[in-house]
């Protein structure tokens, strides 16, 4: 009679011990994953600079905004019929970005003003963003109006921490980094924690449309305590000056040719070669947001290769992220090689892809598109970062980076507002951007030939 209670009680030892041991190896597999993963990030300095750190919480944050996107994506845009959807859309446009158009060009300046505050600026974006998550989190079910001034104000704080990010970088880069391959650290790891992000978000949706944003909203408290826990060189102002937009004075020039911007100066002093860069990155930045909202409503409109929407989206959006991150992992070996000729190739890669699918729209040109515009963006904006350092006296190199971080959203923006206003005709559509896309790289290369290429400088610009 004891037999079958004693084979029970061998076969639950035996289960335990299982599942114990599995367990175990799990557990000995994220410490080994993490330690590999701190390990890589605190490399080459990094640990000791605190670049780590960094890295780290813009991890965190891309992994926040990410869950938010898909709570707004799964009530603004899959729930509801296409035309719709678009109208909803171009209302969130409409409410969020424009208030953003007038508020982004306020973000730089006022940031300059607070340089002693820097790690309380991204605290305090986390923070923002966490309370937002958490208030959206109960309205966005029923995707009423409400919804829409808490995105806006989730879009603000999170390009505000862009722009903070972008000027705090230069201060924690480690002597044997060059600026170009911590920026590309930077952006990997932030695409990593984006794709981990999408398919958790999307399992957290399953369970209800909140959920995401409550997740959003565990991440932000992280990432606001993180935020201060950065080292105190990011919030050092020493030597820098402010460059605002508009001046009326003439910058004197140094013994060595490099420009010194005055207590009132132009961006345009910074040097043609970054003005130069800038418009190309501001065309690349405006086609990749032309082709997220243009894209994502013609392909679930009129799916190419037969497939079903979401399949379709889903290897665009594949694509898309692949050559994000072939872009990062290039600009790291390519370091500061050639900047000027970077990204005015990278323009050309753009209008060529374009032009391929406007000329043969299909499910294969729609995804090389999106891949070139991924590698085009996300390399064309490390070189932009490396003319930045090569040609910007240190004084007023964290202003560069903070107003032209805001002119780069501004100019995605605009390109998403076209994608919107365009009919849903594939050819139509990747006909005009290739077109837009054709002009820019007529205009610089005309200006690469006047500039002419120049190396690397042999140590940064300093005033």
């Amino acid at each position: 009679m004891d037999e079958p209670f004693t084979g029970f009680g061998r076969r639950r030892g035996l289960l335990v011990r299982g599942a114990s041991a599995a367990g175990l190896r799990t557990g000995r597999l994220v410490h080994g994953t993490g330690r590999r993963i701190r390990r890589a990030t605190a490399a080459e300095g990094a640990g000791e600079s605190g670049l780590a750190k960094l890295i780290e919480l813009h991890a965190l944050n891309s992994f926040g905004d990410m869950l938010i996107t898909i709570a707004l994506a799964s009530t603004i845009f899959f729930s509801v019929p296409t035309g719709e959807a678009r109208g909803r859309v171009a209302l969130y446009l409409l409410i969020t970005m424009a208030p953003f158009a007038l508020l982004a060009p306020v973000i730089g300046p006022l940031l300059d003003r607070m340089p002693h505050g820097r790690r309380t600026a991204m605290a305090m974006s986390m923070l923002v963003r966490a309370v937002l998550a958490w208030t959206m989190a109960g309205t966005v079910a029923d995707g009423g109006l409400a919804l829409y001034p808490e995105a806006l104000g989730v879009l603000v704080a999170s390009k505000a921490y862009g722009v903070v990010r972008s000027v705090v970088v230069p201060r924690l880069l480690p002597q044997r980094l060059s600026l170009v391959k911590a920026n590309s650290r930077v952006t990997l790891a932030g695409l990593l924690a984006t794709g981990l992000a999408a398919g958790l978000g999307g399992l957290l949706h399953l369970i209800g449309p909140g959920w995401p944003l409550r997740g959003a909203f565990l991440v932000f408290v992280i990432g606001t305590l993180m935020a201060f826990h950065l080292p105190h060189e990011v919030d050092s102002a020493k030597g820098e000056q402010r460059a605002v937009l508009h001046a009326d004075e003439e910058c004197p020039a140094l013994p060595d040719g490099i420009t010194l911007l005055p207590e009132k100066a132009t961006l345009r002093t910074v040097g043609p070669s970054v003005i130069l860069a800038l418009r190309a990155m501001a065309t690349l930045r405006a086609l990749v947001g032309f082709l997220v909202m243009f894209l994502a409503f013609l392909l679930r409109e009129d799916p190419v290769g037969g497939l079903d929407p979401t399949v379709s989206l889903g290897i665009v959006a594949l694509a898309a992220g692949t050559g994000n991150a072939f872009g990062s992992v290039l600009g790291s070996w390519l370091r500061t090689r050639g900047p000027e000729a970077t990204v005015t190739v990278m323009l050309l890669l753009a209008a060529l892809a374009t032009g391929a699918a406007a000329l043969w729209y299909g499910l294969p040109t729609v995804a090389v598109v999106a891949g070139a515009a991924g590698v085009a963006a996300s390399l064309g904006k490390l070189a932009l970062d490396a003319l930045i350092q090569r040609d910007v006296p240190e004084a007023v190199r964290t202003s560069a980076f903070a107003r032209s971080e805001t002119l780069l959203q501004l100019a995605w923006v605009a390109g998403g507002a076209i994608g919107i206003l365009l009919p849903l005709d594939g050819a139509l559509g990747l006909s005009v951007a290739a077109g837009l896309v054709g002009l820019m790289l007529l205009w610089t290369v005309r200006a690469l030939l006047r500039v002419g290429l120049r190396g690397p400088a042999a140590q940064p610009r300093v005033a």
